[in-house]
C-alpha cells in the first residue's frame, strides 16, 4: 500500500501474510561528515520492533539498538546502496525508517522489500521537484526467506516455520538475478549444495513476484 504515511516524501505498507511494516523514505539536505566533498550522497536504514509486534511485548530499544537490530539495520542499508547510484544524490540523505508492526517471521526481509519502494517513490519526487536529474537507481531489489522444514523446501517462512527449520535462509536478489546478500543456516545439520541450488531458485521466483508487486504498486503512485 504507497503513500500510507501522510507526511513522508516517500511511504509504503508492506504485508507479507501476518508481517506487517511500514517504512518511509525522508529527505535530508545534507550528508554525512565522511562524504563531504566525495560528491556523493548517502543512504541508511533503522529498524524497529513494536513492543506488541509479536505474541509476548519485547521492550523498546530506548538506550541504544540491540545486536540483531543493529544487523538488519546494516543489511538494509547495503541492499538499497547496491542498486542506487550515489553519485547522483549528491549532497543529499536518505532516511529509511521500517517499522515492524506485525511479526510472523521474515520482518527483516519484508522491510528491504518495502523499503525500495518507498525509496523509488522519494527518489521520483525528488526528479519531479529537480532535486536530481534523474533517478538513480539502477535496477529493483527485493528480498525473502527461504528454508527447510521437515525436509521440505519452502518459501517465505512464518514464525512456527522459521523457529523449527533445518536450514533457514534469506536471499536479497534483483531484477536480473544478480545477489546483494544471502544469509544461510545449517541447524543440527550441515545442508548440501543441491539443497542451496533449491533454495535459490525458490528465491528467485520469490523475488520476480515481489519486484512485480513494487511496479505495479508503483504505477499507481501519486507522486
Amino acid at each position: 500500500t504507497r503513500n500510507y504515511i501522510k507526511h513522508a516524501e516517500g511511504s509504503v505498507l508492506i504485508e507479507v501474510g501476518d508481517t506487517k511494516v511500514i517504512c518511509t523514505a525522508s529527505i535530508e539536505d545534507k550528508v554525512p561528515p565522511f562524504l563531504k566533498g566525495t560528491g556523493e550522497g548517502w543512504i541508511t536504514a533503522e529498524y524497529s520492533l513494536l513492543p506488541r509486534a509479536t505474541k509476548t511485548r519485547v521492550n523498546r530499544e530506548t538506550h541504544g539498538v540491540g545486536g540483531r537490530t543493529h544487523e538488519i539495520q546494516r543489511l538494509s542499508d547495503r541492499s538499497l546502496r547496491a542498486v542506487v547510484d550515489l553519485s547522483v544524490l549528491k549532497g543529499f540523505t536518505i532516511l529509511i525508517d521500517c517499522d515492524v508492526i506485525q511479526a510472523d517471521g521474515g520482518t527483516r526481509t519484508a522491510s528491504i522489500t518495502g523499503s525500495f519502494t518507498a525509496l523509488y517513490i522519494a527518489l521520483a519526487k525528488m526528479v519531479k521537484d529537480r532535486k536530481i536529474t534523474h533517478n538513480p537507481i539502477r535496477e529493483f531489489v527485493a528480498a525473502i526467506s527461504a528454508g527447510i522444514c521437515n525436509n521440505i523446501p519452502l518459501l517465505d517462512l512464518e514464525y512456527e516455520e522459521d523457529s523449527t527449520a533445518q536450514v533457514d535462509a534469506n536471499f536479497v536478489l534483483t531484477e536480473n538475478g544478480k545477489i546483494v546478500e544471502i544469509q544461510g543456516t545449517a541447524e543440527g545439520a550441515p545442508f548440501t549444495k543441491e539443497d542451496y541450488q533449491t533454495l535459490l531458485e525458490f528465491a528467485q521466483k520469490g523475488v520476480d513476484y515481489l519486484i512485480t508487486i513494487q511496479k505495479e504498486a508503483l504505477t499507481h503512485a501519486k507522486i
